[in-house]
């Protein structure tokens, strides 16, 4: 918290407007899954077997500057060098979140290390048949739970990463958050499902009102022992409470094609560096107000934390809203306790045949 609020307060002291938060660092593509609602794996062979070198990874985590650094994938722990990747930048006093679907992650517990800089983000999208409905894989909540057990016991800190589609159990999510705190999780990660152009399954994305709508139940009236590895105001803005515009320069994706323009969702194209990322991308072509349809349901984290944690160091408003959501705020929202018996339609199985032509767009209410 103090790394990160030091380094917004510089930048703005500094008078800087465009800024990175968090790198997004893609050391390779293939994973040992095929969700269908991730279009990673959709690459074509030769791509999914290349990988960054470490020094390419260094040299990018220099060249951005950010305090931290999330390394998706993929499965990084796929990477053949993912060690040595790790170990390049605790040394460099990068705070690390690998993220992992855990598969792997028990039997390469032994490549690393215990540090405040390293944290496993395991990927769970909420209790044991909805991940393994989300993932494709039966048995993969259960190998995921007994690796979190297991890097704890061996002091290593831990987070969920959980993608919410259309569909999710408020009732089953909240009972998540119950299971995670109970196995003495550091945290947890939410965000809804992003609408990759490659992932097989296109019907389950969420539009934003729909996913305020659900938010708003999941987090309402929430339990002061739920944790969070999140800003307070972008949970808000998941719950519908604020609105914010997209800051798709706050987590700038890099990965074996470069720098990718203009976020980790979209390719419109590739910087080979940092600064050409910057000055090359036309941001006003992006985000909900740009009327760009590609943008038109996202509401998710690599867009828009960013966005939250700039408005809490912008004013004294956003500070003291921000004191208020972490120490404070419990949410109590009756609505929101009925919006939680509503019945749920049934989800069905995630198949992966073709995706479909059919834009998504934001149903506005």
């Amino acid at each position: 918290m103090w790394t990160v609020s030091s380094y917004v307060l510089r930048q703005k002291l500094a008078g800087r407007k465009q800024y990175p938060l968090v790198l997004m660092l893609e050391p390779l593509f293939r994973c040992n899954l095929a969700c269908a609602g991730c279009g990673k794996i959709q690459y074509p062979a030769h791509i999914l077997k290349k990988d960054l070198s470490p020094e390419e990874c260094f040299r990018a985590v220099d060249e951005c500057g950010a305090p931290m650094v999330s390394i998706p994938g993929g499965e990084p722990l796929m990477h053949p060098q993912i060690a040595e990747i790790v170990e390049g930048l605790v040394a460099r006093k990068k705070y690390i979140y690998l993220c992992t679907n855990a598969l792997l992650l028990k039997e390469k517990l032994n490549l690393f290390k215990p540090s405040k800089y390293l944290t496993f983000s395991v990927h769970l999208d909420g209790q044991r048949e909805e991940h393994d409905l989300a993932v494709c894989r039966e048995g993969g909540y259960d190998i995921a739970v007994d690796a979190i057990k297991e890097a704890l016991a061996r002091g290593f800190r831990v987070t969920t990463n959980t993608t919410l589609f259309d569909g999710a159990d408020p009732k089953s999510v909240r009972a998540f958050f119950d299971d995670m705190m109970e196995l003495g999780l550091e945290g947890m990660m939410l965000s809804p499902g992003y609408s990759y152009d490659k992932a097989p399954d296109q019907k389950h994305f969420l539009g934003r009102a729909r996913t305020r709508r659900m938010f708003r139940a999941i987090l309402s009236n929430r339990k002061k022992n739920w944790r969070f590895n999140l800003s307070p105001l972008f949970l808000e803005f998941l719950m519908g409470k604020r609105t914010y515009p997209c800051t798709p320069w706050g987590m700038p994706t890099y990965n074996v094609f470069g720098w990718q323009k203009p976020c980790y969702l979209l390719q419109d194209g590739y910087a080979e560096t940092f600064a050409e990322l910057l000055s090359t991308t036309n941001w006003s072509n992006y985000g909900t107000e740009s009327g760009n349809p590609a943008c038109a349901n996202c509401m998710v984290h690599s867009g828009y934390e960013a966005s939250a944690v700039n408005a809490t160091f912008s004013s004294l408003e956003g500070f003291l809203a921000t004191v208020k959501a972490t120490l404070f705020d419990s949410y109590r929202d009756e609505e929101a306790l009925r919006l939680l018996d509503e019945p749920q339609a049934p989800v069905h199985p995630l198949v992966q045949i073709a995706t479909t032509s059919e834009p998504l767009q934001e149903t506005r209410v």
